[in-house]
Order: structure tokens, then C-alpha cells, then sequence
């Protein structure tokens, strides 16, 4: 991985990011310090993963898509764990999204060009919609939360949640193609 020309992938600190060998990371990608990527996640074109100042973690079949933004905050006086960003399994985030020292559950969704700052929590099936910014809140299972600063809008139906989880195997399936034709899988 780290001889790929396309991506940086850097040890800052003492501590390297480690990749699954089943991970796609598309070219553009810079991914930097104590970050730890799981099975068959994909990272699309121009994302930046850059744990330098705490840790981030990326669960199972999670995609982050097109030049999206994952950094995690550092400790502070008032926080000594600081904020690392912990991402749970079969996760989707969407193009452009940014994605700051907070906590995704598994399944959650944050839409395209969202905000997800400091010691906001996204459960499980919980969804914070395009363009939204959440700062600091707790989005419940099965909650879409929308706008400037978010707020709840409704429950998710179980349609909704299916419809997620699509996008989730599409995306893993997509990676893999992708790979393919970059010559990077055989």
C-alpha cells in the first residue's frame, strides 16, 4: 500500500495507519497516523484520514466517498482522551461529508456534504442527512436528523434502514470493481 504513488499512506508520531488487505483505497487517498481500517471498508478518491493528534477507526464494509474528511481531536485540559473518531461497521458516508472526534454505531449514515463534530454520537441506523451539521448531539437509532444546526425531523421506517443497507453491499461490491480495474486486486 504505502508504495502506491496514488496514496500516502504515513506513520506519524510512531504510530501507521494499518489496512486491512481487503480495503480498497482509491487513488488520492492520504491517510496519516494511528488509524485502523477494517475488512472490505472502502475509501473513494481524494479522502483524507489523518490521525495525528488521536486515534480513528473505520469498522467492517464502511465506505467513505469522495473527498471526504476524517480527523479526531486532541486531549485537552478539560478532556485528556481528547475526541479520537470511532467509526462502527457498515457505515456510509457520503461525498464531501466531514467527519470530526466523534462516534458513528454501526449501520449509521451520514448524507453528502454533512458535518459531524466533536463528541456528537450517531447510533445505530441513525441517519444525519446531506448538508446537515451536527454539533455536540446524540442522533438516536433510527432517527434522521437534518439541517443548520441539525435537528430531529422523524424516524426512519424499516424501508429506509433496508434501502441503507443496500448501499452499504453496493459499495463493498463497488470497491472491489474498482480495484480491479486500477490493477490493484487480481
Amino acid at each position: 500500500m504505502t508504495n502506491r504513488s496514488d496514496v500516502t499512506v504515513l506513520a506519524f508520531g510512531g504510530k501507521a495507519p494499518r489496512v486491512h488487505p481487503s480495503a480498497f483505497i482509491a487513488p488520492g487517498c492520504r491517510i496519516i497516523g494511528d488509524v485502523e481500517i477494517g475488512p472490505d471498508v472502502s475509501i473513494w478518491y481524494n479522502c483524507v484520514i489523518r490521525a495525528d493528534v488521536n486515534r480513528i477507526v473505520i469498522g467492517a464494509r464502511t465506505n467513505v466517498q469522495d473527498g471526504s474528511v476524517i480527523h479526531c481531536d486532541s486531549p485537552k485540559p478539560s478532556r485528556p482522551e481528547g475526541y479520537p473518531t470511532l467509526i462502527g461497521e457498515d457505515v456510509l458516508i457520503g461525498h464531501m461529508a466531514m467527519v470530526h472526534g466523534c462516534t458513528l454505531e454501526d449501520r449509521a449514515f451520514v448524507g453528502l456534504g454533512a458535518i459531524v463534530m466533536d463528541g456528537s454520537h450517531i447510533e445505530s441506523d441513525g441517519m444525519l442527512a446531506a448538508g446537515a451539521q451536527l454539533t455536540g448531539k446524540r442522533i438516536g437509532a433510527r432517527q434522521l436528523w437534518m439541517g443548520r444546526p441539525a435537528k430531529y425531523a422523524r424516524d426512519l421506517d424499516d424501508a429506509a434502514i433496508a434501502a441503507n443497507q443496500a448501499g452499504v453491499q453496493a459499495y463493498v461490491e463497488r470497491g472491489r470493481r474498482h480495484a480491479e480495474a486500477l490493477g490493484l486486486k487480481d
